[in-house]
């Protein structure tokens, strides 16, 4: 079975060493790898998995550049790099415009390192520019773990923008919003909004993940293990682990990513 990973990290080899360590500090989470390329490859090899979609943030507007020059140099076959854009960029139309036509498939976005809330409107032109080049957006979803609980991100949010812009392909990261499970089963449960898995087992029982899962429409779940701060091959055995149908698993494995990617 193919795999696709929809949700990993990784640094340019000069900065790697350096950003996993102070990322270690802030969240007092160790890391699985050493946050470079040739680290997640490896991984990748290791535990059959067969793309991984490489999520950048832009914690400066500035940043874009640099972010974009890189994402454009790894990606390959096997990795889908996602350039990312900062909302005080004065020149967002015209970087999300640059994306779309250099072939990139969306952007990541994370409320906590950027500082908005993900239903301000200082972010609507963003969303509407993502709707107009037909990309998506990879959205750190609920609380996280290296801040305090500001509600910034959560379920009740997400809804407002998905009912704002239903065309928006806004993929809700940590199976909707982390720590935040009950708002998800409540608001985003059964919607049309896609959730990716991450930091989901370990974090609330297995039973109750299973049962999310079922409950939520199969198209629209995703893999993802926010590598380097999971490992690969744990994440898809406790994902295996949860007896679903072979045909819900492929959809979560690599179909559903698949069709968001052709």
């Amino acid at each position: 079975m193919q795999i696709i990973d929809f949700h990993t990290h990784a640094f340019p080899d000069e900065i790697a060493e350096r950003a996993i360590k102070k990322l270690e500090e802030k969240s007092q989470v160790k890391a699985c790898l050493n946050g470079t390329l040739d680290g997640l490859l490896r991984s990748m090899d290791k535990n059959g998995v067969t793309k991984s979609v490489l999520c950048n943030i832009a914690t400066r507007p500035e940043q874009f550049n640099s972010i974009f020059k890189w994402s454009d140099k790894i990606r390959s076959e096997r990795i889908i790099p996602l350039p990312s854009v900062h909302p005080e960029d004065k020149e967002i139309k015209e970087h999300i415009k640059l994306i779309k036509k250099e072939g990139f498939y969306g952007i990541k976005m994370h409320p906590f390192y950027q500082d908005f809330a993900i239903d301000d409107e200082r972010v609507y032109p963003i969303y509407e520019a993502l709707i107009e080049n037909d990309l998506l957006i990879v959205m750190h979803c609920g609380y996280d773990i290296a801040f305090p609980e500001w509600d910034i991100a959560s379920a009740e949010r997400i809804m407002n923008v998905i009912n704002r812009f239903p065309e928006l392909k806004f993929i809700a990261t940590h199976l909707g919003a982390w720590k935040q499970w009950d708002d998800v089963e409540r608001l985003m449960i059964g919607k049309p909004v896609y959730l990716e898995i991450s930091f989901a087992f370990g974090w609330m029982p297995d039973e109750k993940i299973k049962e999310l899962i079922i409950k939520h429409p199969s198209d629209y779940i995703l893999f993802g293990t926010d590598s380097p701060w999971a490992d690969q091959g744990k994440e898809i055995e406790n994902l295996k682990k949860l007896g679903l149908a072979q045909e819900i698993l492929e959809k979560i494995f690599h179909l559903n990513a698949e069709n968001l990617l052709r």
